[in-house]
């Protein structure tokens, strides 16, 4: 069988459990695409995008830092938070990079600065994902 069986889960729950046909995930050292069959694999991810397809739909969404694990047939994100385009507020967004680009030049110390920089980095990828397509509803999937 050419599917594979999705599990995204955050500390707080379950996100997603879906049938898919591949996925491409944000790894440490770049994005890696996983396809039914894929040998073993076990790997550090970095916030992103996460693009999926299945049947008769591809879906983005933005995830947090964490960890991919696959055996061939399933494959497990564990990350800090994921979420769908109709999560994300697109004014917000960019008043919240605009924002972070400011506060970054005045920045009295490092801890202040890698929190700016943290905020205006998850941002940017808000806004990327809201560019990937028409917003489509996350939360039927849920």
């Amino acid at each position: 069988m050419n599917i594979l069986r999705l599990k995204i889960i955050t500390p707080k729950k379950t996100v997603l459990e879906t049938d898919i046909n591949l996925i491409t995930v944000p790894a440490a050292d770049g994005e890696i695409t996983i396809l039914p069959h894929h040998i073993n694999l076990f790997s550090l991810l970095k916030e992103g995008i996460v693009h999926y397809v299945s049947e008769k739909k591809e879906e983005y969404l933005a995830v947090g830092g964490g960890y991919v694990e696959t055996d061939g047939e399933n494959v497990h994100l564990l990350v800090s938070r994921a979420y769908g385009q109709d999560q994300i507020d697109k004014k917000q967004t960019e008043e919240a990079i605009i924002k972070a680009k400011n506060d970054m030049k005045s920045a009295k110390d490092k801890n202040t600065f890698q929190e700016i920089s943290s905020l205006l980095r998850k941002s940017v990828i808000d806004q990327k994902l809201l560019k990937k397509r028409a917003p489509k509803s996350f939360s039927e999937h849920v």
